[in-house]
Formats: structure tokens, C-alpha cells, sequence
């Protein structure tokens, strides 16, 4: 770490910049465009499926029609759940002023994060776990034989 960066004691620096956008293009078009969707899986991932990714993105589409596109004030709050859970560092700034300011670059970022962490953003929590193995399916013993008469 150079001298120029400041980090807080036992937290890490996101795997990705804030304006690194483009590092995943598609999913910038569609936050550019419907950042519902975007908040909606990374919530459903963040409350570790909770809520759904449909839910959430409702309720960001709801308040961001009502407050005249401040869905900032919803998804800066999963921002710093994002950060505690995976130990990252508050950077470059508050993350309601991230969120104010750079909301897609910030909802993009968190994108990608989770994306680097293994999941997949598009098929929700319940899918994630039963690939990585964590939501074992219970199978049917194997019989010998089979059945006879």
C-alpha cells in the first residue's frame, strides 16, 4: 500500500474502482438504464436471500418515482451492509455521498464485487448456494437391484 492511500485497519479495498464501469458493459447499460434491476439482485444477494430481487427493485423504482429519482436514499443503506459484510473500506467517501453523486458507478461497482466474489448475479441467493454446495439437496438412497416381483 503506498503512502498516498489512507485505509482503516482490517478492511479491504474493493476488487474494482468506482468508475470502472465499463469492466462490465452490459451490466452498465442496464444500470444506466433500469438501475432497479441492478439494486434489485444486489440486495437479494446482500440480505442473503431474505428479500427478493423483485421486491427490492420495486421498492427503488417506487421511491425513485416518488422522490423524483432519489433511489440513492434506499440503496446507499446496502452499500454499508455490502462493506461490513465483506470487510471493505468506506472509499472514496461516505457511501450516501457515493450513492448521491455516483449511483450507478456505485450500484455498477457493487456489481461487480459480488460478481468477483463468486456469485452469480443472475440467477439469485437460493441458486448461488445450491451451486456452491451450501444448499444440499437431500437424495433418495441407491437401491441394489431395484425392484422385483
Amino acid at each position: 500500500m503506498s503512502s498516498f492511500q489512507v485505509q482503516t485497519q482490517g478492511e479491504a479495498p474493493w476488487s474494482t474502482g468506482l468508475c470502472d464501469c465499463c469492466d462490465d458493459v452490459s451490466n452498465c447499460c442496464v444500470t444506466c438504464f433500469c438501475p432497479c434491476i441492478t439494486f434489485g439482485k444486489i440486495a437479494e444477494i446482500i440480505d442473503r436471500g431474505s428479500s427478493s430481487c423483485v421486491m427490492n427493485g420495486c421498492i427503488y423504482w417506487l421511491i425513485s418515482c416518488v422522490t423524483g429519482n432519489c433511489g440513492w436514499i434506499y440503496s446507499c443503506s446496502y452499500r454499508k451492509k455490502m462493506r461490513s459484510q465483506y470487510l471493505l473500506a468506506e472509499s472514496p467517501c461516505n457511501d450516501c455521498l457515493v450513492h448521491c453523486f455516483c449511483e450507478h458507478c456505485a450500484l455498477c461497482q457493487e456489481y461487480r464485487e459480488l460478481k468477483r466474489r463468486g456469485f452469480n448475479m443472475n440467477i439469485g441467493w437460493e441458486a448461488n448456494m445450491e451451486k456452491q454446495g451450501r444448499g444440499q439437496a437431500v437424495l433418495a438412497p441407491n437401491v441394489q437391484g431395484g425392484m422385483t416381483r
